[in-house]
């Protein structure tokens, strides 16, 4: 089928939720390099939105995958599976968690985080059921997340919301601290806003929400969707920052490309019993099998230090065309390969993403005006120098 024909198919039949795609149809990768239906090759920066982190046609993520199809896809968790008790037990021995559930997504595994924290106060005979979540935030689509989220956009066509979901300004620890009342459980938070436009927490404001969680006897909840699995540079965010959560959660890159998500949590926020929380397709063989590949290649020796050393060099080239162009870069921020540029309102970056497509780049972009750059953790150096020339390029012909 040509890209017409697709495109009249998907137009007719699929509900319209992401409005006006790009028209292309991506038939296939290699690496970092994904191909259109017209055997055009694009330079992926996007690792759709950051699930991709080995790329396209790895040969163990493969390999894994591919084995287990032909073993065991799915069998219900009334059983118990040897990758599902792998997969748990590798997260745990390189994470703060004592324990894992697997879920299906990363709204679903905020879903059971919200319900976690409820649920270790209600074993308390406490009545604290209110989440404290951030403006500007991106929790999920579900209606719990969505109470959570802070963007108006995303809430106002499904009210009324879910009470007991408080927002607050990120890194304000003065207005957390003005929010918690007697009913609060936790603090729920993105160490690194992606959604909102690449925007960190930062090490003083991750400490002073933990310091303020224990003062107050309330709960800790990092949400790691986007920032884990070897994102920043370290295998979660708040490593980086060296602040330990209560909770936290990931999905995205978990299973590279297999849907999946994960709760995580020390032992004493570890309150779910049987009857609790349930999952039906979460932490199945096929999915755990392909985790266990995906953290196999990031445990890696030298893995990490690498994608900290490919971030550097695309912040560093940002920050120089940032330099070279006042006015037209206005801001660069992330850590990692999860990078931001803020644009000048007079340079929309939607059509900054469409000219950077037009020369084989696949960015993304976010709140804010910004540019986001989710590349392949496997991305190498001249595939990171020759977007900086495209940009370069681009932006050196862009009148304000």
């Amino acid at each position: 089928m040509d890209f017409e024909q697709i495109k009249a198919l998907s137009d007719a039949h699929y509900m319209n939720t992401f409005g006006e795609r790009q028209p292309m149809v991506l038939t296939h990768g290699s690496g970092c390099t994904l191909y259109d239906e017209t055997g055009k090759a694009y330079t992926d920066l996007l690792a759709g939105i950051a699930v991709c982190a080995l790329g396209y046609g790895h040969p163990a993520l493969t390999e894994a995958i591919t084995s287990q199809a032909k073993k065991l896809i799915h069998c219900s968790n009334y059983f118990y599976t040897e990758q599902q008790a792998r997969l748990a037990q590798l997260l745990c021995e390189n994470t703060c968690a004592d324990r894992v559930f697997f879920a299906n997504s990363g709204a679903e595994a905020n879903e059971g985080a919200i319900k976690l924290a409820r649920k270790v106060f209600f074993d308390r005979g406490e009545n604290r059921y209110e989440i404290i979540s951030m403006d500007n935030s991106f929790h999920g689509r579900t209606l719990a997340t969505l109470a959570a989220t802070g963007q108006k956009k995303y809430r106002e066509a499904f009210l009324p919301m879910p009470e007991g979901f408080i927002n607050v300004p990120y890194k304000d620890i003065d207005a957390v601290r003005s929010a918690i009342g007697e009913h609060t459980a936790a603090v729920l938070v993105e160490p690194i806003q992606g959604e909102g436009g690449v925007i960190e927490g930062g090490a003083e404001y991750l400490k002073a929400l933990r310091k303020l969680c224990d003062e107050k006897g309330i709960l800790l909840i990092f949400d790691e969707i986007q920032s884990g699995m070897g994102r920043t540079g370290k295998l979660f965010a708040h490593q980086a920052y060296g602040v330990e959560p209560d909770i936290f959660t990931v999905a995205k890159a978990l299973c590279g490309g297999i849907p999946s998500g994960a709760i995580l949590a020390k032992e004493s926020c570890c309150a779910f019993k049987p009857g609790d929380h349930g999952t039906t397709f979460g932490g199945n063989s096929l999915a755990c099998a392909a985790g266990i590949a995906v953290l196999g290649e990031i445990l890696k020796p030298g893995f990490l230090g690498g994608v900290e050393h490919k971030g550097s060099l695309l912040k560093s080239g940002l920050l120089n065309l940032m330099r070279r162009y006042p006015g037209k870069i206005v801001d660069v921020r992330g850590m990692g390969l999860m990078l931001g540029a803020q644009l000048a309102e007079a340079i929309p970056a939607k059509k900054v993403q469409e000219k950077l497509i037009q020369m084989g780049f696949l960015p993304g972009t976010a709140g804010q005006n910004t540019l986001r750059l989710l590349p392949p953790l496997i991305i190498d150096e001249k595939q990171i120098r020759a977007f900086l020339d495209a940009l370069d390029e681009l932006l050196k012909g862009w009148e304000l």
